[in-house]
């Protein structure tokens, strides 16, 4: 038998990073956290829990381009993690906080308040499965359809204020609900969302930016729920209001295709 040609190449090794996964472990507990937080009612610690997931979740991807300790295994876990802390965690905040007490106001508002939830998360795994099968395909630019640490945010910015705020009773819940919904259809919808992947940590940013970054944190300081949740929100229209711009921008009786829009 002839001997193996120089130009075969090698298998890919199956590694398994420390860094990164250990961040991606950070986002598990951090989502497993809020959920044990939630079912003891305290619903202000679950809250935090899901956005220091979204801030671990923002960190293990970012470290592991840097290093160059990207893996197949690190993807998927990532995605396992993702479900855990934006999926779950999320929908059983919301739902044990106040759309299980829909059921007080009749048999119809308590089966709405746990298929909404559930639909939630219906579409947080839709939406982690659509980014693992066309994450090489898509602009960077965009994400298609609402990320899912963005939607998890949304819901957990809106508990975290309405139980700061005391609201209760049938209205609140009822927007509650429609949220919840909302959140879940816009993951799954094919509305642009800028990733932010273009502010590289070597990258050059301009001045406004660097203004910016800690004008955010200082009005997170000052009221961290209602701010968080006007952030949430506004991302979460983004998508709505960057689909519209582009239409109306598009010439008239010309269609050109787009990856990256609804």
């Amino acid at each position: 038998m002839g001997e193996p040609s120089d130009n075969v190449p090698a298998p890919r090794r199956r590694a398994i990073y420390l860094l990164p996964n250990l961040l991606t472990t950070g986002t598990v507990f951090a989502g497993f956290y809020g959920i044990v937080a939630s079912i003891d009612r305290h619903y202000t610690p679950a809250c935090i829990a899901v956005f220091v997931a979204a801030l671990l979740d923002g960190l293990d991807g970012r470290l592991a381009r840097i290093t160059h300790t990207e893996s197949e295994f690190g993807k998927n876990y990532d995605s396992l993690a993702d479900m855990v802390a934006f999926g779950m965690a999320p929908a059983l905040i919301v739902y044990l906080w106040g759309l299980k007490a829909l059921e007080e106001y009749g048999w119809a508002w308590g089966k709405l308040g746990w298929l909404a939830t559930f639909l939630y998360v219906v579409a947080a795994a839709l939406r982690l499965a659509r980014f693992n099968v066309a994450a090489r395909t898509t602009d960077r630019r965009f994400f298609e359809g609402l990320p899912s640490p963005s939607a998890a945010g949304l819901v957990a910015s809106m508990v975290w204020l309405a139980t700061d705020l005391k609201l209760s009773g049938l209205p609140a819940l009822a927007v509650t609900t429609a949220l919840t919904v909302i959140a879940g259809v816009l993951m799954v919808s094919r509305f642009p969302y800028y990733s932010f992947k273009e502010l590289a940590p070597r990258g050059r940013i301009s001045f406004a930016y660097v203004f910016a970054i800690p004008l955010v944190f200082v009005l997170i300081a000052l009221d961290p729920p209602s701010v968080c949740f006007i952030i949430a929100l506004l991302y979460a229209l983004s998508g709505i209001a960057t689909t519209l711009w582009r239409r109306r921008r598009r010439p008239a009786g010309r269609s050109r295709p787009s990856e990256d829009t609804a």
